[in-house]
């Protein structure tokens, strides 16, 4: 998908899959309309003389304070560079593109009373590969990302610094030689601009996308272990999970078997096998993998749901020529959900992490002690283990639930948040995590069957297991283990395992 066309409150979950991997971003220009009627709107609402909060008064605890005419262009442009109070390190780019694009779509649905200048102008910094560099931390996701919006409304009027093809360049003159002006802020659009869940709902909808291609390489991954324990799919049997009717288990079982069909090594312990059952992280994947995928699939419908709203406030009611004001962007529904994903982040990583355990261990594997012919003179995976289980334990202290905690602020105006910002905002730390756990996976499975040798696995797992190997061969005595890992990591990362098995549909989240 090259380039999204946003059609305001009808974008699709792949669509923003797709901004956030890349593509390029241009608005319906139908929706053009409904943006100069809300415009025209907020100009009628002003001419009656009335106080309508965002518009004519100040903001949150100074919502009391009347705002004269003269004075309106500076009290927007004062809400954007005094709320841009963010701190900590830039965003990612990949995620403040998606925080525009969902900002562009919101706008543009004709509810918040920004002008088609405005709109133009996120539109073109999209095009033209300007990403405003937003500090990370300072949102408490409730009045909406304030300060993160803010450092991005800042660069729109000149102020604040933009990456330009990975260079951090002062905003206006990004702006100057892309051929760009600075905004002039009109009644109503500064605070449009930084009121709203966009910063939330990119970090979450980030981790989202980030958590199934984990899911999906853990799926590829366990499979590859089973096969080198010599594990069973007996327990992946359709029948079995048709009888509990959980749609995630069933579709993970399915994909479990399809992976290992045809396997040699499997065919080679069918009978005579002594062993009754296999530990829980083999036989109990499609259990806790399928519950972790019906979880990002609540959390997907939740944030498909946000992302094609509107969360600004006051919102701008055209037909009517009324400013209401509500709640939208308290970002409960966006914390749930960065909390459900973390939750299934940290169960993909702690189920791998055992499965490695399992397979470092002879007297579970039947495997050679830490997967080396040497044990002893070799330490094989020996601390690769121990490097994943660190990685796990890290994302359970990070999946402690965000929307449980709240703290007031603007003096008490603001008496409830949701915490949605951070709480999305840890999800890409969590999934790097899982993947230096599957990577490590991806070796030890690919080592565990080597050893099976001259038997194959499946078709599919094959293709895996030679991906990985032209890039780093068997372990036979002891290396350098670090490049190993970072190649592994890069194909787990790239989608490279998930691309590897080919024809076998692995269940994703939408």
């Amino acid at each position: 998908m090259n380039c999204v066309v946003l059609r305001p409150g009808d974008v699709s979950l792949a669509e923003w899959r797709a901004i956030y991997r890349g593509a390029e971003v241009r608005l319906d220009p139908t929706s053009g309309a409904a943006i100069e009627q809300s415009a025209a709107a907020v100009e009628r609402i002003l001419a009656k003389g009335e106080p309508v909060y965002g518009i004519n008064t100040g903001f949150g605890k100074l919502a009391s304070v009347r705002i004269e005419a003269a004075d309106l262009e500076t009290l927007q442009r004062n809400i954007v560079l005094s709320h841009a109070a963010g701190v900590g390190a830039p965003s990612p780019v990949a995620v403040i593109r998606l925080m525009l694009a969902l900002k562009l779509a919101s706008l543009a649905q004709g509810a918040s009373g920004v002008r088609p200048a405005t709109t133009a102008l996120l539109e073109a910094m999209l095009a033209k590969g300007l990403t405003p560099v937003v500090p990370a931390q300072g949102s408490v996701g409730a009045s909406g990302d304030l300060a993160p919006l803010a450092h991005m409304a800042a660069t729109m009027i000149g102020v604040g610094d933009i990456f330009v093809a990975g260079v951090r360049r002062p905003a206006n003159e990004a702006l100057a030689e892309a051929g760009l002006a600075p905004l002039v802020l009109g009644p109503k659009e500064g605070l449009a601009l930084l009121n709203g869940t966009q910063f939330s709902t990119a970090n979450a909808l980030a981790g989202l996308f980030e958590a199934e291609r984990l899911f999906q390489t853990g799926l590829v991954t366990g499979a590859l272990s089973t096969e080198a324990a010599k594990g069973s799919d007996t327990p992946f049997d359709h029948r079995i999970h048709a009888l509990r009717r959980h749609d995630g288990q069933i579709q993970t079982a399915q994909a479990l078997r399809a992976l290992m069909k045809g396997s040699a090594i499997r065919a080679s312990h069918l009978k005579d096998d002594e062993r009754v059952q296999d530990p829980y992280c083999l036989r109990c994947q499609p259990q806790v993998m399928g519950a972790a995928l019906d979880v990002l699939r609540q959390a997907a419908a939740t944030l498909a749901t946000e992302a094609n709203g509107v969360s600004d406030n006051p919102l701008i009611f055209a037909d009517t020529d009324e400013a209401l004001s509500g709640g939208n962007f308290h970002a409960e529904p966006v914390a749930f959900a960065a909390d459900m994903i973390a939750l299934a982040i940290c169960e993909i990583g702690s189920l791998a992490e055992r499965r490695i355990a399992m397979l470092v261990d002879p007297a579970l594997s039947g495997l050679p002690a830490f997967l080396t012919p040497k044990p002893g003179l070799n330490s094989g995976f020996m601390i690769p283990q121990v490097t994943a289980a660190a990685l796990v334990s890290e994302n359970k202290q990070k999946a402690y639930p965000a929307s449980v905690d709240s703290i007031p602020t603007s003096a008490n105006q603001e008496d409830h948040v949701s915490m949605a910002a951070h709480g999305a905002r840890r999800l890409l730390e969590m999934a790097e995590n899982v993947v230096g756990v599957l990577g490590i996976e991806l070796l030890a499975g690919a080592q565990g069957c080597d050893f099976h040798a001259p038997l194959a696995s499946s078709m599919p797992l094959e293709a895996v297991r030679a991906g990985l190997r032209a890039q780093v061969p068997h372990l036979d005595d002891d290396r350098h283990f670090h490049p190993d890992m970072q190649a592994a990591n890069e194909l787990v990362c790239s989608g490279g395992v998930i691309a590897a098995v080919g024809a076998v549909g692995l269940p994703g989240v939408d």
